[in-house]
């Protein structure tokens, strides 16, 4: 554990690299028709995996920074999965094949907030438009308060086979300052009855630097998840940003934790993790040795998406939905945010393509680099900027920042390698940063944004 690093470097405000460019950058210039040309392009050359996004809960989370609504009602609800199901078949007719799909993701908002008849029409809807590969990936996003014995059982007949469970906190006091009261009881009935469903591979998320959370409590938090033997399990950093998330502003008074505390209460979470077996997977993820994540790590394949860590080496992301993003060869894919704009826009037979990012060979590079810090805590800059017919000097945008992380062991270059030195690993967004040429640039290496 490195301390003394947490005091020196402040990530607050430093992207999180799940793309690169991050969509702060995408623009209206990408249109529908730049969409359909990069569908047709793409058909055929190799899987695809697909996002799904469902933009409703039947409560609000305080700490939640997802685009999502409450609804008590279903009818908004399947008529926003008609639009889901009309999309997928505007999809597929432009690809002009049944695009084989590797990969499967739904999130949210909450996608089990749908019936379970609804649930299924969709599932069903997307088999009939895109070859859905018999080992495919299927994964849900659920809220254990909310799961019934008939969705679990649907679930499994749906063919859904990974399902992550929202816990971030198992404290009474932190979920009642979040508004998401949540017991032990819950999550382990819906964990017991997604296995019994025939949906095996359980991950759980938790979130730290929430109001009123400790590292005790984040001890005891990690305590529980492993009664319950999940495959794996993420713990993310909390975003306070009230600002952008009006109902982040009913957390009572609160400040969040200076960059020591949120370090104490990630280190105390992970450190408990691997004394219990798992294997450290990038910055916040963790998974059981046999698990395909930890795998894909040990063997260098390791991806980064909007969803975080991934095993996932599909060709494309489609997604589908409102504010959902995609992924071709070509660029980045952005759908109208609202589920009104969006609906508006399918319901005229049109794709929902609001914005997106064309990428250039440098943001290849450039996202090469950065995935590869993510994920491996190294690059070998001298290889990857050969590949690319670069000079390895070129690649460095912030060299003030490199020289201090050198100078303070956070990370060491050697014959044209760069690796990130053991302990000093929830840095790496800080080392990934020196090598993105949109970042705007204040000044400072030591960031002080708290």
């Amino acid at each position: 554990m490195r301390p003394d690093l947490a005091q020196l470097y402040d990530l607050h405000g430093l992207p999180r690299y799940t793309s690169y460019p991050t969509s702060s950058h995408f623009s209206a210039s990408v249109r529908e028709l730049d969409y359909q040309a990069w569908l047709k392009s793409f058909a055929g050359q190799q899987s695809a995996s697909i996002y799904v996004h469902v933009p409703f809960c039947r409560s609000m989370c305080w700490y939640c920074g997802c685009h999502t609504s409450v609804t008590k009602r279903d009818e908004p609800i399947a008529i926003y999965a008609a639009g889901l199901r009309t999309e997928a078949y505007l999809v597929a007719e432009v690809v002009g094949q049944r695009q084989p799909i590797s990969h499967i993701h739904f999130g949210g908002g909450t996608p089990t907030v749908m019936t379970a008849e609804t649930f299924a029409d969709l599932v069903g809807s997307l088999r009939y438009s895109f070859a859905v590969l018999p080992d495919a990936e299927i994964a849900v996003e659920i809220d254990p308060r909310m799961l019934s014995e008939p969705m679990a059982e649907t679930l499994g007949y749906c063919g859904v086979n990974r399902a992550s469970l929202g816990v971030q906190s198992f404290d009474p006091v932190v979920q009642r300052a979040i508004n998401r009261l949540q017991s032990f009881g819950q999550t382990a009935t819906s964990v017991d009855r997604l296995r019994r469903a025939g949906v095996g591979r359980i991950n759980f998320d938790l979130l730290y630097g929430l109001p009123q959370q400790t590292v005790a409590s984040c001890l005891d938090t990690v305590a529980k998840c492993l009664e319950l033997h999940p495959d794996r399990i993420s713990a993310f950093d909390y975003a306070h940003i009230p600002a952008f998330k009006k109902h982040q502003r009913k957390i009572d008074e609160f400040t969040p934790p200076d960059s020591v505390e949120r370090y104490l209460q990630f280190e105390t979470i992970a450190e408990a993790l691997v004394d219990a077996g798992y294997v450290r997977v990038g910055i916040d993820h963790f998974a059981l040795p046999h698990e395909s994540l930890a795998r894909a790590r040990q063997e260098g394949r390791l991806k980064r998406n909007f969803q975080g860590y991934t095993d996932d080496c599909a060709g494309a992301l489609i997604g589908l939905g409102a504010s959902a993003i995609g992924r071709m060869q070509q660029g980045f894919v952005a759908n109208a945010i609202s589920a009104k704009d969006y609906l508006a826009r399918i319901a005229e037979d049109r794709l929902a393509t609001a914005k997106g990012y064309l990428l250039t060979e440098e943001d290849r590079f450039r996202a090469e680099i950065i995935e590869r810090i993510m994920c491996d805590m190294a690059v070998d800059l001298s290889e990857t900027s050969r590949r690319y017919g670069l000079d390895p000097k070129f690649a460095i945008i912030d060299r003030s920042r490199i020289d201090s992380l050198i100078a303070d062991g956070v990370v060491v270059i050697e014959n044209g390698r760069l690796s990130i030195v053991d302990g000093a690993e929830f840095l790496v967004r800080s080392v990934a940063s020196a090598f993105d040429a949109h970042l705007p640039r204040c000044g400072a290496i030591h960031s002080r944004a708290v």
